[in-house]
């Protein structure tokens, strides 16, 4: 019996490492797709992507909008 708790718990070790593996593949292939369909669809600004890698740009959420402010809808005021 304590032959088999060492086997399950090898392969649980082995286990969690393997789903890092895939989580971090999983993101790279993810981020190479985005610039690949970005660049063939022209919309990807490698000026941009250069000063947001470099640390000039820092990355800001809002800025992933795709309306203008103007475009905003405009939040209800309660009464």
């Amino acid at each position: 019996m304590p032959e088999l708790v060492d086997g399950v718990g090898f392969i649980l070790g082995i286990g969690r490492f393997m789903s890092e593996a895939r989580a971090l593949t999983n993101f790279a292939g993810n981020a190479v797709a985005t610039v690949l369909i970005g660049t063939w669809t022209k919309e990807f600004d490698r000026a941009r992507a250069a000063r947001v890698l470099s640390g000039d740009a820092p990355f800001d959420e809002a800025t992933l909008l795709d309306e203008s402010p103007a475009e905003r809808p405009r939040e209800s005021v309660p009464a």
